[in-house]
């Protein structure tokens, strides 16, 4: 005689109390749920607060030549027209996902500067040399590089992120590790769990601009 099963127990249960058969067999077909995203599963985490969030600046002019000045706008990379955009577009997807922000830090060198600006607004940020770009950090290349070190293993306060603007090289040569454009092209974000001051943070993942831009627009 075969065993009664669970399923046996339930479809009996199920006619007992008069539920059609092809209820019974359409509930059997129903696929488990749609697992999540890691694109979702990273904005969950931002949203929790607690990471710091490293954003490429946005989209530049590749035409134009870095000549290492600061302050020297017509000598530096700057934002394209698409570059524009993509920051503002950037800073309405912050809000609309409510993601916590608290302390936002910039680079000087005007692509992060005006990313940050136009993305979370001039009052809003701290424009530091502690996120210089390693080709305009000159004698003070150690020193940047310690300081992006600290800001990134640097637990935020609770319920915070912190934000940093940056450039892909100087997140290179501290972490020891590759992030190429099919990683961390222009606009796109690394988040970080902080392990405390003397351990590298966790990356959790990275988000592309537009990834991210597109998660905001899906939740209106």
């Amino acid at each position: 005689m075969r065993a009664v099963t669970r399923t046996d127990r339930f479809v009996s249960g199920a006619l007992q109390r008069s539920v059609p058969a092809f209820a019974i067999l359409a509930l059997a077909c129903v696929p488990p749920a749609a697992a999540q995203s890691e694109a979702e599963i990273l904005v969950a985490a931002m949203q929790d607060g607690g990471k710091v969030i490293y954003l490429r600046h946005a989209a530049t002019n590749q035409n134009e030549i870095d000549t290492g000045r600061l302050g020297d706008r017509a000598g530096q990379r700057n934002l394209s027209s698409a570059g524009i955009a993509q920051a503002r577009a950037l800073g309405n997807a912050f809000r609309t996902l409510r993601i916590p922000m608290g302390e936002i830090l910039a680079s000087p060198v005007f692509r992060a500067r005006d990313t940050a600006e136009l993305a979370f607004g001039a009052k809003r940020i701290e424009v530091t040399p502690d996120l210089v770009a390693d080709d305009y950090a000159g004698p003070n290349l150690r020193a940047m590089l310690n300081a992006t070190t600290r800001l990134l293993r640097a637990y935020p306060p609770p319920g915070d992120n912190r934000i940093l603007i940056g450039h892909r090289t100087p997140l290179e040569l501290v972490l020891k590790r590759s992030f190429p454009d099919t990683i961390l092209p222009e606009g796109a974000m690394a988040v970080f769990l902080p392990n405390g001051p003397a351990s590298d943070p966790r990356l959790l993942g990275t988000i592309t601009a537009e990834r991210f831009i597109r998660s905001a627009t899906v939740r209106r």
